[in-house]
């Protein structure tokens, strides 16, 4: 399609980006010439997105170690096999020099390819350097399987739903499709991943009992989709639909439902807290 190329986004590396848009903005340029597209620029917004690191060993005279050389032989005390030099775990950029590249595949094999993406997403900023954690990708990975039970009953496999909408969970899912709807438009992928966690933390407070009506639960289904699309995808079929979820609208926020109505007030007496009020 002619027209699908005219809004291009390119988020690339700074070390791939030269080569990467001068191939795309030539073949672009042909296009051009030739009539096919109307626009004679490829890429209207550039976006570098920062490194993914991971733990490695330093030398003391600050040179790093391969990562496969490195004997831990006491709790702390890690030294490089066969010179016995002390090192010191230090955070350094992927390298198959020095044997700290993270493979996906295995990730994937492991805990699946949506905690694998989902991950990656929420590790920080998208233009931040940041560190690949192993221990962090388990949160991840406990949050979809809450997700998961929100709307579905794991014993019998049977979506898990109530009836009559509960307000206060209606409130918090306006809030959530008001935040993340704009965070994706600014890149902003990991706070619209915390409020997703939020929500389910409040929604599933009572894990194994529902919760959401069905309207309800499949509007929190399209908010999770970009994000983790192949269980979404399975959700909205276990929800009914026999189509994909990828064809749906972004679900509608009602800017009403994002005002308290009520609120809690802290009663202090002689700097201490003694009780509260709702009004």
């Amino acid at each position: 399609n002619s027209r699908s190329i005219e809004r291009f986004l390119y988020i690339g590396g700074s070390e791939h980006a030269v080569l990467h848009l001068l191939y795309a903005r030539f073949w672009h340029k042909v296009l051009f010439d030739l009539g096919h597209v109307s626009t004679s620029e490829p890429m209207r917004k550039l976006f570098h997105q920062g490194l993914i690191t991971s733990f490695s060993y330093q030398r003391p005279d600050k040179t790093l170690c391969p990562n496969d050389t490195a004997d831990e032989v006491s709790e702390g005390n890690i030294v490089e096999r066969g010179t016995g030099v002390k090192l010191t775990p230090v955070i350094a950029k992927m390298s198959k020099t020095l044997k700290n590249v993270i493979n996906p595949d295995d990730v994937i094999a492991e805990y699946g390819a949506d905690t694998m993406r989902l991950y990656e997403m929420y590790m920080g900023p998208l233009d931040a350097s940041k560190p690949w954690n192993p221990r962090d990708i388990t949160g991840c990975y406990r949050f979809l399987q809450r997700a998961w039970r929100l709307v579905v009953n794991e014993a019998t496999g049977q979506t898990n739903l109530v009836e009559q909408p509960d307000e206060a969970v209606e409130r918090a899912l306006h809030r959530l499709i008001a935040k993340v709807g704009p965070d994706i438009d600014r890149l902003a992928f990991n706070t619209a991943i915390a409020a997703m966690m939020e929500f389910v933390k409040n929604a599933g407070a009572g894990e194994g009992k529902a919760t959401l009506t069905r309207s309800q639960a499949e509007r929190f289904t399209l908010v999770l989709a970009p994000f983790v699309p192949h269980m979404a995808e399975e959700l909205w079929q276990k929800l009914g639909h026999a189509g994909s979820l990828a064809y749906e609208p972004w679900p509608m926020h009602d800017p009403a439902m994002l005002v308290d109505s009520h609120i809690e007030i802290p009663i202090q007496i002689m700097g201490k807290v003694r009780g509260h009020i709702t009004v």
